[in-house]
């Protein structure tokens, strides 16, 4: 059961729950909204679908033979990395982190 937060965070459209902004349940539900924006913006039902296209155009390019959870997998590392580059934490990168395990969880246990 998620306990809703004290009255720092009241709940809101952005924040259902109350939750503090660095809290990993709103993190994995601001994924959830950066998906729906990405299909939004790149006109794809199912959301963010861009990486299977990039890693058969990186195959072409390269002749490596990546698949598509190898591509969410760099992206997640690109995250991470730059994520340590700076003593304070960049808030951009950690929440594409979030959404991009997503992806690359979905993507591999698809066996894509």
């Amino acid at each position: 059961m998620i306990e809703v937060a004290e009255d720092n965070y009241p709940p809101n459209h952005a924040n259902p729950l109350g939750l503090p902004p660095s809290s990993s349940v709103q993190l994995l539900l601001h994924a959830v909204s950066l998906q729906q924006q990405r299909a939004d913006t790149y006109e794809q039902p199912g959301g963010e679908r861009s990486m299977e296209k990039t890693v058969k155009a990186f195959n072409a390019i390269t002749g490596h033979d990546l698949v598509e959870s190898e591509g969410w997998l760099f992206m997640a590392i690109l995250k991470m990395v730059r994520g340590q580059s700076t003593e304070r934490p960049h808030r951009d990168s950690a929440e594409d982190l979030v959404s991009y395990s997503a992806l690359y969880a979905e993507a591999r246990l698809g066996h894509r």
